[in-house]
């Protein structure tokens, strides 16, 4: 009888160990990292502008070096009025005060007058904006409006008002209105139905819908009629100054101008610049952060 030894059975191989991960702490960027990108954030986006606003006052200068220019040249601007621009909010007097200051209560009047108009037409876009045939009814009026020049709104604001502060408002409201109520039309007919036949089902009434619904979907509509607004209330307002007295920038250059100070007219319209720029990129900013970056 044979007897047949039973093999076992070979033991398997260890499984290979995983190798060990190893997590490495990212290091936090170095100053000169972030040096380097302010640095070329520079680069490009302010040199540019340097050089073409340092190219230009150099042909300036050289255009109105000679003596007899009509002009003043940059040299002359800066020798004659350099105060007005290195001290802005220095007061000596009523009438005697820094640019800083003038700005400042124009812009108080553009602040009043730009925020009624950007309430009042936001509101009356959002109703004409609901109506085909009620925006095709209006739409001539306004275009036929919106093209009155600022100052000529003037004399009918000094006989409703019979005061120059009220009736310098007023003219700001009425030309800076026309834009914001066209634009927040234009947006509001432009929701897609989607966004109606949403609001319906969830059955919103007509102020949810119009928080909720019509001002984000038409936020770039809105802001780009604001942006155009604030331009046009800010032109106003210079140009109200001028007729309306006080001690706003408009009345500054006026005054400036009877007493032959040429030199202080071109620093009141590096102010007048500035500031229009500043509140143009403030209202864009503030676009962009209502509409998450989708302003127009």
């Amino acid at each position: 009888m044979t007897v047949t030894a039973l093999k076992r059975p070979a033991a398997a191989a260890p499984a290979p160990r995983p190798a060990a991960t190893v997590h490495t702490i990212p290091r936090p960027r170095s100053g000169g990292a972030r040096l380097k990108r302010v640095g070329q954030a520079a680069l490009t986006h302010v040199l540019p502008p340097v050089l073409v606003v340092a190219a230009l006052l150099g042909l300036w200068q050289l255009l109105l070096a000679q003596g007899g220019a009509a002009l003043p040249s940059p040299v002359e601007i800066w020798q004659q009025s350099g105060d007005l621009i290195l001290q802005p909010f220095y007061v000596a007097g009523t009438q005697d005060m820094g640019l800083g200051w003038r700005v400042l209560t124009s812009l108080e009047r553009v602040g009043i007058g730009f925020g009624l108009a950007a309430f009042v037409g936001i509101a009356i876009g959002a109703v004409i904006g609901q109506s085909v045939w009620l925006m095709r009814g209006v739409d001539p009026l306004f275009q036929v409006l919106r093209t009155v020049p600022p100052l000529a709104w003037l004399p009918i604001s000094l006989a409703a008002f019979m005061d120059s502060r009220p009736s310098a408002i007023f003219v700001i409201f009425i030309t800076a209105i026309w834009p914001v109520i066209i634009n927040t039309a234009a947006g509001v007919r432009a929701i897609p139905q989607d966004y109606r036949n949403v609001a319906a089902v969830l059955r919103l009434s007509p102020l949810e819908f119009f928080w909720k619904i019509m001002v984000p979907a038409a936020a770039p509509y809105i802001f780009s009629g604001l942006r155009i607004g604030v331009g046009l209330a800010w032109l106003a307002i210079v140009a109200a100054e001028m007729l309306t007295g006080g001690v706003g920038i408009g009345f500054f250059i006026w005054d400036a101008w009877n007493s032959s100070m040429l030199t202080d007219i071109f620093v009141a319209l590096l102010y007048i610049g500035a500031t229009g720029f500043a509140l143009d990129r403030l209202v864009a900013f503030i676009g962009a952060k209502v509409s998450r970056g989708t302003t127009v």
